[in-house]
């Protein structure tokens, strides 16, 4: 693999056992499905050494560091300070603040702080409030789809909800909203620093720029003129105390809503919907029962994660399966792998949207879990309702798919070219409320 250096990764081969198996989620045969070697490193090497990095597949192993709050989660926030420092330019003091003020990155007290000004806002009773609009817009895009006889499922659908939905929520200017799609997709390295040459960080230091830049104007202007919108709501989020978020820092939590928002929301939708193509009896079984939207996306999460791999770094020295870990050393989690692990999953590779999946480790665990967790949720149940209550069904085009190769910690198709085709007789009943 390559390391957050960049360089390229094999397993350590040094010592007695069996012959170590290669990790390179960068080839197009792991890009293309990585489960078949997860099961590999699961049974033979379940914890294993890969040029300095830890690799862990096992559900108990992952879940356990997920748990531990001396792991550290503020790897990226150093990488990125490192890249600012080889490189003189005048505008890196913003996206080295990014990295150790956002809370993806953060750990406690300042994760602990911001946390609970930002979980102020984003509660279920106000992700619940946005169903109407994520309905109104998931069926717009269905429609144009219907009318077309088919779409490219990420790109015309999966792209567009997400970040039509937060530029909604946030009640961003139309001017905003058609640059933010492109910035999103510009600083996507944030997420993964080490991936980045020297004109990749100039790039994304110009855009963080340009992006922070054009939200000041917004929250100022929310600040003299309250709304009824997400950027109004963390103004006025306050603890017990009178703690309040600085407007830089709200900024920060806004930038990072479409970074670490719409490309994990975009894959759930492209990948459940995926798996819902290839195995044709679970989409007719949605088709005939639209209440279980909700449990295939659970089921998607866990069958197909969206985040495949996120990195901890051990504070302290410790111990795990009988491997020493010290302190200092970088742990990558492998949270594709451990959502198959048949010890938490029965029948872990089979896609079953009737399944529990409790325990499953697609937005993460413990202290860093996924803020936006509920949303991508709502957004992809209501787009599997949606594309499964109409008396067509959604065919494969191709049978050659063309995977994402621009992050590695994220699992996503560049294109899911669909058609349309009659359903059978009797096999959909409609959606209470409505027909």
């Amino acid at each position: 693999m390559t390391s957050e250096t960049g360089s390229t990764a094999t397993a350590d081969t040094a010592g007695p056992g069996p012959a170590p198996i290669r990790f390179n989620p960068f080839s197009a045969e792991f890009r293309r499905d990585p489960y078949p070697l997860y099961r590999q490193l699961r049974q033979a090497q379940p914890v294993h050494r890969t040029l300095g990095m830890w690799v862990l597949t096992r559900h108990a192993d992952v879940q356990g560091v997920l748990r531990d709050r001396t792991f550290s989660a503020g790897l990226i926030p150093q990488l990125i300070s490192r890249q600012a420092n080889r490189l003189a330019h005048d505008n890196v003091a913003r996206i080295v603040r990014l990295g150790k003020k956002s809370l993806v990155f953060t750990d406690n007290p300042d994760h602990a702080r911001l946390r609970a000004l930002v979980n102020r806002v984003f509660t279920a009773q106000e992700i619940v409030k946005l169903r109407p609009r994520i309905s109104a817009v998931a069926e717009q895009l269905v429609a144009q789809a219907w009318d077309d006889g088919g779409m490219d499922a990420v790109a015309d659908f999966a792209a567009l909800l997400p970040v039509t939905i937060m530029c909604d929520w946030m009640a961003l200017p139309d001017g905003l909203r058609e640059r933010v799609g492109q910035w999103t997709h510009d600083i996507r390295f944030l997420l993964e620093p080490g991936l980045m040459k020297a004109g990749d960080f100039t790039h994304v230091c110009d855009v963080v720029e340009e992006f922070a830049d054009a939200l000041d104007d917004v929250v100022a202007q929310r600040r003299s003129r309250p709304g009824d919108d997400l950027i109004t709501q963390l103004l006025a989020a306050a603890t017990g105390g009178g703690d309040t978020l600085s407007d830089e820092e709200l900024v920060f939590v806004c930038i990072m809503c479409f970074v670490a928002g719409n490309e994990t929301t975009k894959s759930l939708i492209g990948n459940g919907l995926r798996a819902l193509l290839a195995h044709p009896d679970q989409g007719a079984l949605l088709h005939r029962r639209p209440e279980l939207a909700k449990s295939t996306v659970d089921e998607a999460l866990r069958y197909d994660s969206p985040l495949q791999l996120t990195k901890r770094l051990a504070t302290r020295d410790v111990e795990i399966d009988g491997k020493q870990i010290r302190a200092g050393e970088q742990i990558l989690l492998c949270l594709g792998a451990a959502n198959r692990d048949p010890a938490v999953f029965s029948r872990p590779d089979e896609f079953d949207i009737t399944r529990d999946t409790k325990g499953h480790l697609a937005f993460g665990y413990g202290m860093h879990g996924c803020l936006g967790g509920l949303l991508a949720q709502l957004q992809a149940e209501v787009a599997f309702e949606r594309l499964y209550r109409r008396p067509q069904r959604l065919k494969l085009r191709t049978e050659e798919l063309d995977w994402q190769d621009h992050s590695f910690i994220v699992r996503g198709l560049k294109h899911l070219p669909v058609s349309l085709e009659p359903l059978p007789s009797g096999s959909l009943r409609p959606m209470e409320g409505e027909w």
